[in-house]
């Protein structure tokens, strides 16, 4: 009972908002025009995000604590030979892979000397600044000697040309690890790709190579320098690519991904263009019949203005903030474009319902009791989920401000579509009251002048008048309609149709089957090449590594934080147990080698112990460049001690595969936990990977659970609480299938889908919470006769919605990005998958599924019999008069 008064009372409410906004409409039609024009001034403040990083990455991630804690302890400048893989932070680099179309060997006489000019030209770089050139020698990381440090795959190069000038034999090159003339051990495994080995691990060729270039960003000249020849580089191997057709180069900066994330919004320029074009135009045909009065071209462009002006006050909102635009925007106007069209055509069908002989105040009011109350539901929905997923709890900060704008949109399309489109509705109205042309606005005459005009201005005036109509054929005046008329004469009677239904059951299996099997198989992306633009050189370069230099995992760095018995055989052998299985890049191992080659005995005293250490890193070349990874300490009896150390992990390992990857950052986390030595693992990579899983599904996981709280809660709100039953398990079966058809098509559950899915709990509850509604509040008859009712009632707002969203979503999809790509995939299905239940599933299971609809028993008694008499009026010109009792 208490639904029910509450359910009576909210419709009054609406209804008087309505009466009110049609008494003012110019008012209600002006203000957010206005605000929206004020709001979107805001621009000259517009920024742009720079930091993928910031964006991308769990933003509360031990992978981070781990970070701070090595910067802490090795500094980069400390680190000058230990450049493998970008140990730390990425800094500043450019980066080149050389491979050639032939699969040539890139290691034989040619391709080294095309290399070595390819290095030579690239140190040649000059930047200008006023007064000074900058070259990579005044920006590059220095060694002791103050000599820029290079690649050593560059030295091996060296050393290998000089062998064959002077006709020696007996130099090799062995992999992953090969040793310099001057008797340091030096890792290739990321600078030679394609590898093919003799014996011993001699390499006999390699495919690909690959070099780096480290530069110093200290300070901001410093950083806008080397971000300067960052792009030179690029220029510079392009234009060595031209000259040398035979060898392909793939060039990578430090800027390269963001770049190429933002280069996504570029590219979707005149994508977007299209699509709103597209959508204009189904819109207004959409809204548009044969009856030149009633049709309502206007409204399904206002209605599309509606969301426009929504959008950019939330825009200017995000900008006056503070906020920074990046390319996972381009998802809110397709958010807005669902949910804002919907209602809009909802209150546009609650308009065809309508009696004509109102005044429009009336029409107005009787508009908003009719479709504000289910229109304000959804919109509460929408602010709920997409508000959880804009709070601290979600630790991807791309995701949460992305909920955050979708959520000022939504709160101020809500406000656009009560008030501008309210206002418009109002506006043709009176319109159409007038009887004047819905598009030229100019009087239509009466039938018996048309018949004097041409066929074609006959045909664009085309209306019916009241006086034309018979009473009983007031409500069959908007039939003309083409959706209304395919809905009502064909397509209910077709779906509800006793050998239809085995069909649709037999689909729906069909359907839960393969979305079972694509559920199966979700896998968590955290590749970056997922987010960018296509044609890129972050796509090329990704591409090119994965191909020829996943046959081990990134440099792992092994960081032991605490002063331990180096000198203790035991913990010597606990610590090369640790990293049992991994390609060791030591000082540790080495040093211990080198002690039992000279026979001396590994179990030291401490101080004899760290005494040979230091001796030999002055004294044995091959160890001058691991002091870089010990921190010696004095104590007050001038007793040194080593207090950290670190040394370098490389894992067997595809990097291709993600999981693998992640599942030995897991592994090795669990073993720093457990074992009696202190010890962190870290690679730039685990930031991005750190907890990604678990950071990635938290606002969706969130967003499911404030959904269903809401919709526990708003069961005291609407009539029935089967409606909320009802929603709940259509949004279940259609995220269930979303996932597992996104699996099937080739999407990973990144930080786009997730997006994606939060929308998708939306836009099912806002097309199947109307027709629910209407088919359970329904008494009498049968559930089938209710069915039809409620396909008829909101199945033309739905139909037309769906028609509007997916041309819009058509030129998505040839927009060359990753980003894009996953953001059609994704909202292609939600839109598709919700149809098929709004027009298939739903019609057919509620024919057979609670709740129960008790037809009418007619009282037979006699004395209840009530004899009426019904004289039909006609015209003076007719002959024809009935005189009719009838018993009722």
């Amino acid at each position: 009972m208490l639904r029910q008064v509450l359910h009576r009372g909210l419709r009054t409410c609406f209804s008087r908002l309505g009466h009110f906004i049609a008494s003012h409409p110019v008012f209600f039609a002006s203000a957010p025009v206005l605000i929206s024009i004020l709001l979107g001034a805001s621009f000259s403040r517009y920024q742009v995000e720079e930091s993928v990083e910031h964006l991308l990455a769990p933003q509360h991630s031990l992978a981070k604590i781990e970070r701070n804690l090595v910067n802490s302890l090795f500094p980069v400048n400390r680190s000058k030979h230990r450049l493998y893989s970008d140990l730390q932070t990425p800094g500043r680099y450019g980066r080149v892979i050389v491979t050639s179309f032939q699969k040539a060997n890139m290691l034989d006489q040619h391709h080294t000397d095309l290399i070595l000019k390819l290095h030579a030209a690239v140190t040649k770089i000059q930047v200008p600044r006023p007064g000074f050139n900058y070259t990579f020698a005044h920006i590059c990381i220095l060694n002791n000697d103050k000599t820029c440090i290079v690649d050593d795959i560059v030295h091996v190069l060296e050393e290998l040309k000089n062998a064959r000038a002077t006709n020696r034999t007996n130099f090799a090159i062995t992999y992953p690890i090969t040793h310099l003339k001057d008797g340091r051990a030096v890792y290739n495994g990321h600078q030679l790709g394609g590898v093919t080995v003799h014996s011993k691990d001699r390499v006999k060729s390699a495919e690909a190579i690959q070099l780096t270039y480290y530069l110093q960003s200290i300070n901001s000249l410093n950083d806008m320098v080397a971000e300067r020849w960052e792009s030179s580089f690029c220029d510079t191997v392009r234009l060595f690519q031209k000259s040398n057709s035979k060898v392909k180069m793939y060039p990578y900066t430090s800027s390269s991904l963001r770049e190429d994330f933002q280069k996504t919004s570029r590219v979707s320029e005149r994508y977007l263009v299209t699509s709103l074009i597209l959508v204009v135009t189904m819109a207004i045909l959409c809204c548009s019949m044969q009856d030149c009065v009633r049709s309502k071209p206007w409204l399904g462009l206002l209605g599309l203005v509606t969301i426009s002006l929504a959008t950019l006050t939330a825009a200017g909102i995000i900008n006056l903030t503070g906020g920074k635009y990046n390319s996972t925007f381009l998802g809110v106007p397709f958010v807005m474009l669902g949910h804002g069209l919907y209602g809009t055509f909802e209150m546009l069908s609650s308009w065809r319902k309508t009696r004509e002989d109102q005044h429009v105040k009336e029409r107005t009011a009787a508009v908003y009791a009719d479709s504000m109350l289910s229109f304000s539901l959804t919109t509460a929905m929408y602010l709920v989920t997409f508000g959880i997923g804009a709070s601290p709890f979600t630790n991807i900060e791309a995701a949460r401000i992305f909920c955050c704008n979708s959520c000022i949109a939504i709160l101020f399309n809500y406000l656009y579509v009560l008030s501008f489109y309210g206002s418009s509705l109002v506006f043709t109205g009176y319109i159409e009251n007038n009887y004047q042309h819905s598009i030229f606005c100019r009087k239509v005459p009466k039938p018996e002048v048309l018949q004097e005009k041409p066929a074609w201005y006959r045909f664009l005036l085309t209306a019916r008048f009241s006086e034309d109509t018979a009473e009983g054929e007031e409500a069959n005046t908007y039939e003309s309609h083409l959706l209304v008329c395919f809905l009502k004469r064909y397509y209910c009677d077709w779906i509800t149709n006793t050998y239809v239904k085995p069909f649709v059951v037999l689909f729906y299996l069909i359907y839960i089957s393969f979305a079972l099997m694509g559920y199966l198989q979700v896998s968590e992306g955290s590749d970056l090449s997922n987010i960018v633009a296509t044609a890129t050189q972050t796509i090329e370069y990704t591409t090119a590594q994965q191909k020829y230099f996943s046959n081990y995992s990134p440099v792992i760095g092994f960081y032991i934080y605490e002063s331990i018995e180096y000198w203790n055989t035991s913990v010597q052998e606990d610590v090369l147990e640790y990293t049992k299985g991994f390609v060791r890049i030591s000082w540790f191992e080495s040093y211990l080698n080198y002690l039992r080659k000279l026979n001396v005995s590994t179990d030291l005293p401490k101080k004899n112990f760290t005494d040979m250490l230091r001796n030999s890193f002055l004294k044995a070349p091959q160890f001058s460049h691991f002091q870089e990874d010990i921190i010696f300490s004095k104590k007050y009896n001038d007793e040194v001690d080593v207090v950290a150390s670190r040394m370098f992990l490389v894992a067997k390992t595809m990097e291709t595969n993600r999981e693998e990857l992640y599942d030995l950052l897991e592994t090795l986390r669990r073993l720093s936990v457990t074992s009696k030595v202190k010890f962190i693992v870290f690679n730039p990579s685990f930031v991005y990977m750190d907890r990604y899983a678990s950071s990635l599904g938290a606002p969706l996981h969130n967003s499911c659970i404030s959904a269903l709280f809401l919709l526990f809660f708003s069961a005291f709100l609407v009539a029935d609480s089967l409606i909320n039953v009802w929603i709940t398990l259509t949004v279940v079966s259609v995220e269930f299938g979303v996932i597992g058809f996104m699996t099937l098509w080739k999407v990973e559950l990144d930080c786009i889908s997730v997006l994606c899915l939060i929308y998708g709990i939306n836009y099912t509850i806002d097309n199947c919470a109307p027709l629910l509604s209407t088919f359970v509040l329904g008494k009498d008859f049968t559930r089938t006769k209710w069915v039809k009712n409620a396909l008829e009632v909101h199945g033309v707002a739905i139909l037309q919605s769906y028609l509007c969203y997916i041309v819009g979503l058509i030129p998505l999809a040839a927009v060359p990005s990753n980003l894009t790509c996953t953001l059609f995939r994704c909202l292609f299905l939600i839109a598709f998958v919700t149809f098929f239940h709004c027009f298939a599933i739903l019609p057919v299971i509620l024919t057979f599924l609670p709740p129960s609809k008790k037809k009418r028993k007619e009282k037979k008694n006699p004395e209840n019999r009530e004899e009426i008499e019904c004289v039909e009026m006609v015209d003076i010109d007719s002959t024809r008069v009935v005189d009719q009792i009838t018993t009722v």
